[in-house]
């Protein structure tokens, strides 16, 4: 099955082509670990872990990267404040994210870097890319990049420097030799710094994914390289300037950015206060619930939160549970297993995550299924082999959407309980009927 990608550097749909057949190296940029994250942080996860077990669903191998920066003036900032060390700080968060990313229910990457595990490569990328000329150092002990060495820089942004304003995202600074010149290294005595040959002082932000990508899958050159929309330029733009003058490569041939998240139709921002931070969404509502909301809508569009969205979402979601619960039991009181869990996902949903991770479509074509799973158990005599495989189908797009929907594993006692509450039925025993029914209504196992 042929895959169709939106691919940022050209602006257009295009056919997924792999550089080693069967095999996808992709590179996802992850969280700058000074803070709790927001739920817009943990839409990349979502977006790229459903397109991994797509993937993976296809029969690809997939190498999947994602790092943490656990340097920054932010986190320096914070443990200044608490009096604590920078690993302090970093560590805490990660570990916070780890927990939100469990939640999330989202494949762990392969690797998952951080900048103070690849210093040394850092700084002999800086070094190098001074000795050929492309980056300089000033006399303030800063290290820049020289954006002018690159003949084609803005092709992933489509910018025109011409026209971009000095202060809208650029940085202006009377030491560069061109206002779109970006920060290798930062020459401070704030904070933790590290020695190197050009001065001591710690790494800028746009040089770290460039030098992970090259140490995490020994090669210039992968797959996909994904990221939130926001990020494209300057940081995955200045990723391609360096990648170009390191190893003559545009370091990606696909290149993915999601949407923007709005809370209550405003632009969710830690600046400006406008956030909802993830744990306390996950703690309010649940994992399963957040990640339904971001399914509902196109990665590439934005999505709006809002308390009307999520009461619609919990309804949605509850049908599928509802429906899940109702198949498992059923299935379960006449004879069936339902573990292990095996199935292939149909090839309609299938091609609707392959026409540029189509979710919402996904999600249309699931819905689908979990009311013909309905219909079928309300027939007369149903069989149960039919039941087995539309749950087992159900389950195998679930599994590809990261959606863990829970339902009952039958004990004994249950077994034995309902055979007691369809003895009773049949004995015209209806007071203990009704009384069975509703401890069986309380285990969901009769609806």
């Amino acid at each position: 099955m042929e895959i169709q990608l939106f691919n940022g550097l050209h602006d257009r749909l295009e056919t997924f082509k792999p550089i080693q057949p069967g095999k996808v190296n992709m590179y996802v940029c992850g969280p700058t670990v000074y803070d709790y994250v927001h739920i817009g942080n943990l839409r990349p996860l979502v977006v790229f872990d459903v397109l991994k077990k797509l993937f993976i669903a296809l029969g690809y191998q997939v190498h999947h990267v994602s790092n943490y920066t656990d340097i920054d003036d932010r986190i320096i900032e914070k443990a200044q404040k608490e009096k604590v060390d920078e690993m302090t700080i970093s560590q805490r968060y990660i570990k916070a994210y780890q927990q939100d990313v469990a939640k999330m229910n989202a494949l762990l990457p392969n690797q998952t870097p951080t900048v103070t595990e690849h210093l040394p490569a850092m700084i002999a990328f800086i070094a190098k890319l001074i000795q050929d000329g492309f980056a300089y150092k000033t006399s303030s002990g800063d290290v820049f990049f020289r954006v002018n060495k690159i003949k084609n820089y803005g092709q992933l942004s489509h910018i025109d420097l011409h026209e971009n304003k000095i202060g809208a995202r650029v940085e202006a600074n009377p030491d560069k030799e061109n206002p779109f010149d970006f920060a290798l290294w930062k020459h401070t005595t704030l904070g933790i710094t590290y020695d190197a040959p050009f001065g001591a002082g710690r790494p800028g932000w746009h040089t770290e994914c460039v030098v992970m990508i090259k140490e995490t899958f020994n090669q210039t050159l992968i797959d996909i390289h994904g990221g939130g929309f926001d990020l494209k330029f300057p940081h995955h733009e200045n990723e391609m300037a360096q990648a170009q003058a390191a190893y003559q490569s545009h370091l990606a041939n696909y290149w993915l950015h999601n949407g923007f998240i709005n809370l209550n139709a405003e632009k969710m921002s830690k600046s400006t206060g406008n956030i909802f931070l993830a744990k306390d969404f996950l703690a309010t509502y649940s994992g399963p619930l957040l990640r339904y909301i971001l399914l509902a809508t196109h990665y590439r569009m934005p999505v709006n939160i809002s308390q009307l969205i999520i009461d619609n979402a919990q309804q949605e979601l509850k049908k599928i549970q509802i429906g899940i619960a109702h198949l498992a039991s059923f299935i379960q009181l006449h004879g069936g297993n339902v573990l292990p869990l095996k199935g292939i996902a149909p090839q309609a949903f299938l091609a609707a995550l392959a026409d540029d991770i189509n979710t919402s479509n996904a999600l249309t074509i699931l819905h689908q299924h979990v009311k013909e799973a309905q219909a079928l158990l309300r027939q007369p005599q149903t069989l149960i082999e039919p039941l087995l495989n539309r749950f087992f189908t159900i389950q195998a797009m679930l599994s590809i959407l990261g959606l863990a929907i829970e339902f009952t594993i039958l004990t004994k006692e249950d077994h034995q309980l309902y055979k007691d509450y369809v003895s009773a039925k049949s004995n015209q025993n209806f007071g203990r009927s009704d009384e069975i029914r509703k401890i069986l209504h309380q285990r969901n196992i009769l609806f």
